[in-house]
């Protein structure tokens, strides 16, 4: 058995009917280097199959602490059921980006059922051109980004014939047992003294900075108890560290910050990696500074189309991995959680992109400057009996008069050479992720293979032009690419002798 720990949880306590907690992407793949030039359910089903030792969290299920005296526990299904969790299904003729978009997102709209392993993959045939999508969706409880990009490590190859696989990790000789609720119950009785020590543990990281967790600065009181503090700690250590200074960032309210309904929009897209590094050299900024300029750009267009502009720049959620490489195929949650502006009211693209690698810059030595596991020890302070309560109270506060954040921008590395799933290549792999009440949308890229691949999450009453983000994130990026210079005089070819029709 293996315990959630309070941020694990918190993916959990989030859920309601209208928004659930978990993640995933949609792989396209093409086929054509197959024998047979075909992908199918068996296929995959065989390759998960194949690589199950190696893929512990695919036989995870849940397991509840009576009356919620602790936090859940993760235990081995003893009834695991691989055809359950592995499906197939068809788009109708003929084969466009939308409706494969828009089954997505029905199928992200639904929960995971928690009696089960909280993962389903999904088998898209009819797509342009032959290719076949795997769509993957796994709680966010169960893994972070990092954590998803190892176990996508597991299923994919480099070339198309496979690989040899490691070892499995050893595996008990005696046969699963789900605890009853009796065991539990003691479990959850012992486990109110660790409470106690967590808390305690947690407390000098967090209060002094307290700003720094979002959700926590909202408390009445928070932001002058961890300035003061932080001043004392400072003054009784004498410490001479230069202190960061505070944004303050203040978020305002546009038309994707209210309740999010149960349905989900999806779009995504592609831009060409070597055009956002041309714009990174011409600027002298990095490759997630224009990522999140140019997605503020897109996002500007929308909110003037809709009359929505704030005259302030919006608050962005961005999630960074504070994994160790010690912490590597330990699955679960180890990030933590950047506020940056995003300049939306900024008209000039140009500017718009110094100011984000300016926001970026003094949000990532602030985050260099606080504990590795701040947000880790910040979700402790909630006793686990009223965790899921205080989780929804707060992102319905977030909903109802102040968002925490606008929107999530994240941007997730990846390979830059070709992959292959059961032989079939994989040609983009668009990620899907999370919105709740208060923040309506997010956009996540991830980098494969000379591209970047955008997934764009909304709430589907609250943005029902989603897809035009799409082609205004290609018209932010041209909008900062350099001039190309005209070719010399000698090195162009001879315009084309006109004819005069009156001498033929």
């Amino acid at each position: 058995m293996r315990q959630l720990t309070a941020l694990d949880a918190q993916f959990l306590a989030l859920e309601n009917p209208r928004q659930a907690g978990h993640i995933g992407a949609v792989a396209v793949l093409d086929p054509g280097a197959r024998p047979n030039g075909r992908l199918e359910l068996e296929d995959i089903h065989n390759l998960i199959e194949e690589r199950l030792p190696l893929l512990p969290p695919f036989r995870w299920r849940l397991k509840d602490v009576p009356f919620g005296l602790d936090y859940p526990y993760w235990i081995d299904d003893p009834d695991f059921d691989l055809e359950y969790h592995v499906r197939e299904l068809a788009l109708a003729p003929p084969p466009t980006d939308e409706k494969l978009a828009d089954q997505v997102a029905r199928i992200f709209s639904r929960p995971l059922d928690r009696a089960r392993p909280l993962w389903e993959v999904y088998v898209i045939q009819g797509l342009a051109d032959e290719h076949v999508a795997v769509m993957t969706k796994i709680h966010h409880a169960v893994i972070d980004g990092m954590s998803g990009a190892e176990i996508m490590g597991v299923l994919l190859d480099l070339g198309p014939h496979g690989r040899e696989l490691p070892d499995a990790p050893p595996t008990r000789d005696s046969p699963n047992r789900e605890p009853g609720d009796v065991e539990m119950l003691v479990r959850g009785a012992l486990g109110a003294p660790r409470y106690i020590t967590r808390v305690a543990r947690a407390l000098p990281s967090t209060i002094p900075n307290i700003e720094d967790v979002a959700v926590l600065a909202q408390i009445p009181g928070a932001k002058t108890l961890g300035r003061t503090t932080s001043g004392a700690a400072r003054r009784l250590s004498r410490s001479e560290q230069l202190v960061l200074e505070r944004s303050n960032l203040t978020p305002p309210r546009t038309q994707f910050n209210g309740r999010v309904s149960p349905h989900r929009r999806f779009a995504f897209g592609q831009l060409p990696l070597a055009d956002v590094k041309a714009v990174k050299n011409e600027h002298g900024c990095s490759v997630n500074d224009v990522v999140v300029a140019i997605c503020a750009g897109s996002v500007r267009r929308w909110l003037i189309e809709h009359d929505d502009l704030p005259s302030d720049p919006l608050v962005a959620q961005v999630p960074v991995s504070v994994r160790t490489e010690s912490q590597a195929g330990t699955f679960g949650n180890r990030i933590g959680m950047l506020s940056v502006p995003f300049f939306t009211n900024e008209g000039n693209p140009v500017k718009r992109l110094i100011l984000t690698h300016d926001a970026m810059l003094m949000a990532k030595e602030r985050h260099k400057a606080l504990p590795a596991e701040l947000l880790q020890d910040a979700t402790q302070f909630i006793p686990p009996a009223v965790f899921s309560r205080a989780s929804r109270i707060t992102f319905s506060l977030a909903a109802s008069r102040k968002p925490i954040w606008n929107l999530v921008v994240s941007n997730v590395p990846g390979p830059q050479f070709p992959l292959y799933m059961a032989g079939a290549r994989l040609v983009a792999h668009y990620p899907v992720s999370v919105i709740t009440d208060g923040m309506g949308l997010n956009m996540t890229v991830m980098s494969y293979d000379g591209h970047l691949d955008f997934g764009i999450v909304a709430d589907r009453e609250q943005m029902r032009d989603v897809w035009k983000l799409i082609g205004w994130l290609r018209d932010s990026l041209d909008e900062l690419l350099p001039a190309r210079e005209e070719p010399p005089a000698a090195a162009r070819p001879p315009a084309p002798t006109e004819v005069d029709p009156a001498s033929s």
